[in-house]
């Protein structure tokens, strides 16, 4: 027998761990700081009632879980935690739902009801409904004006950081208006959104444009398309590289980089040539299921990789500027919750989950003392996993974990064909949220509504 202890109560549990793990000794469930968010359980009314008090944020911190839907929340806080345990996203005094579907192309009054992340995107960051795969353009390709850009015109700072491409659907939204998703360098944009490329007059690719509207922080992967080259203009035959050098960037691309910055000029961090490699491995999901298994570490994880946490923190240490009047807006994704639950593989989803929530703990911690910040943490849209009961025989791809607590837990994939992309799903997500402004995530929403609350607080016009 082995005890096991949750942050809300103990375990006991035996040590045989179904038919092929056994686990000698005990497992220390990691409980969440909870001293000024509030605990999991008790009465909350003072907590609620001072979180609805509203008024402005200085600062507005939107975390976005990619793929994250409820079930994947719940297996992450299974695994880690334990089922009564809760995760730092959990202690959030105010949660909703919102909506998250899309529009058809040259049709905004006919719904697409399973969006990808860029139409999400664009939904919170333009408050604008769109197509599948557009990047802040409404539904007929004219480009939306972004918080982040109207948050840079207002005078305060900016920062986009991920843990997939900069180029990505969820950082580009922010940053870039171009009509498909995959126009991320140069020879994209040329081959797939002739529109936008710089030869034809337009504002270029995702990296030019991200660079154009020149966060002050911008964290992340995607090094291989600000190699490519330029198509046309001042920097014609040059690496978009080079552009973002000449706007002034520091460029990093490891995590000593990353601690030795300084603020005083915008950061550019690439820290892997696409997306950065995922935080835990296991065994993909299968049709009849796997055997009991434990995550483990990553070995192809490079050592000075930066954890999502630590950009976070570092973003909020080089946006915050007590001497100024004017605050910032920051956006977190954790990318590859999504990225591996298309892929089927447990582990690796459930590794990004805690890697993300890692990173909201580190903003709440920055809003516990600095009061005028707006914490945000939502997902773009919901995905394929859900916990069934063990030995459940389904026509998808199962696996099977061993938990922080002993237990079993089965995750079952069945949006697409075996072997190929799992798809998203059509559900509303969780929004929640800390500080001024947060009761308005209480409820149903739509994800255009995230826009309007982050607007309101900032006073953005």
């Amino acid at each position: 027998m082995r005890t096991v202890f949750t942050g809300r109560r103990k375990w006991v549990t035996a040590g045989v761990l179904g038919a092929a793990l056994v686990v000698a000794a005990p497992v220390a469930l990691a409980t969440p700081d909870t001293a000024d968010i509030g605990a999991a359980a008790g009465d909350r009314t003072q907590e609620v009632r001072q979180a609805i008090e509203g008024g402005p944020a200085r600062n507005v911190i939107l975390f976005i879980g990619d793929g994250m839907g409820q079930s994947e929340i719940t297996a992450a806080r299974n695994y880690e935690r334990g089922a009564a345990g809760r995760l730092d996203m959990d202690q959030l005094p105010l949660t909703g739902d919102y909506t998250t579907y899309a529009v058809e192309k040259g049709n905004p009054a006919k719904p697409d009801y399973v969006t990808d992340s860029a139409a999400s995107g664009t939904g919170w960051a333009t408050g604008t409904k769109t197509y599948n795969g557009a990047i802040s353009v409404d539904a007929y390709g004219n480009p939306v004006p972004t918080l982040l850009e109207q948050a840079k015109q207002a005078g305060l700072r900016t920062g986009d950081v991920t843990t997939s491409e900069v180029q990505d659907a969820t950082p580009a939204v922010q940053g870039a208006h171009v009509v498909s998703r995959d126009c991320k360098g140069p020879d994209e944009t040329s081959a797939k959104c002739a529109v936008n490329a710089k030869e034809n007059g337009g504002a270029g690719s995702i990296s030019e444009q991200l660079v154009q509207t020149r966060p002050d922080v911008l964290l992340g992967g995607g090094a291989k398309y600000f190699a490519q080259q330029a198509k046309a203009g001042p920097f014609r035959g040059k690496p978009v590289l080079d552009q973002a050098k000449a706007a002034g960037y520091d460029v990093v691309t490891d995590s000593d980089g990353l601690a030795n910055a300084r603020a005083g000029k915008p950061l550019l961090g690439l820290f892997a040539q696409g997306n950065l490699p995922v935080n835990w491995t296991g065994p993909v999901a299968k049709q009849g299921g796997t055997a009991p298994t434990r995550c483990t570490p990553n070995p192809a994880l490079p050592a000075k990789q930066p954890k999502l946490a630590d950009q976070t923190r570092k973003a909020l240490e080089l946006l915050e500027d007590r001497q100024s009047s004017k605050g910032f807006l920051l956006q977190v994704e954790g990318a590859s919750i999504d990225k591996q639950d298309h892929a089927a593989d447990p582990c690796g989803q459930i590794g990004e989950t805690i890697d993300f929530d890692a990173a909201v703990a580190a903003g709440l911690a920055y809003a516990r003392s600095h009061k005028d910040t707006l914490v945000v943490v939502t997902a773009d849209h919901g995905h394929t996993s859900q916990i069934i009961p063990n030995g459940t025989a389904t026509p998808g791809q199962t696996a099977t974990l061993v938990t922080n607590e002993g237990a079993n837990m089965t995750l079952s994939y069945g949006t697409a064909m075996p072997g190929s992309s799992m798809e998203h799903t059509g559900t509303q997500v969780r929004i929640a949220a800390y500080g001024p402004q947060a009761a308005n995530v209480v409820g149903l929403t739509d994800q255009t509504d995230l826009f309007g609350t982050v607007k309101r607080a900032l006073r953005l016009r």
